[in-house]
């Protein structure tokens, strides 16, 4: 059992940016792909952006590429999701999910964070 814990979350002003960071507990990340969620209010979950076990490859939904980076420090034991111009409606939960697999996806993940919450003020 992977228990991911997320940090970083904050209140910030529309434009602005936040570093989100993830980190397995008691354990390492092992050959995992990454990825990062959100759910705003009254919304569905949906995708943000995830990451190869190495770090080579990368996947971004379309609404927030070239605004978000997810990265990995392996070293560190921990994923990041640089968040840059951020917008008022991407208010949410997000999450930090690993999957056991080397690469990365849209969906199929089997390990969770509790979340940690963004919210973008107007």
């Amino acid at each position: 059992q992977v228990q991911l814990v997320e940090s970083g979350g904050g209140l910030v002003q529309a434009g602005g940016s936040l570093r989100l960071s993830c980190a397995p507990s008691g354990r390492t990340f092992g050959n995992y792909a990454m990825g990062w969620f959100r759910q705003g209010p009254g919304k569905e979950r949906e995708f943000v952006a995830a990451i190869s076990w190495s770090g080579g490859q990368t996947q971004y939904a379309d609404s927030v590429k070239d605004r978000f980076t997810i990265s990995r420090d392996n070293s560190r034991n921990t994923v990041y999701l640089q968040m840059n111009s951020l917008k008022p409606e991407e208010t949410a939960d997000y999450y930090c999910a690993a999957r056991l697999s080397m690469w990365p996806s849209d969906r199929n993940y089997d390990y969770w964070g509790q979340g940690t919450q963004v919210t973008v003020s107007s």
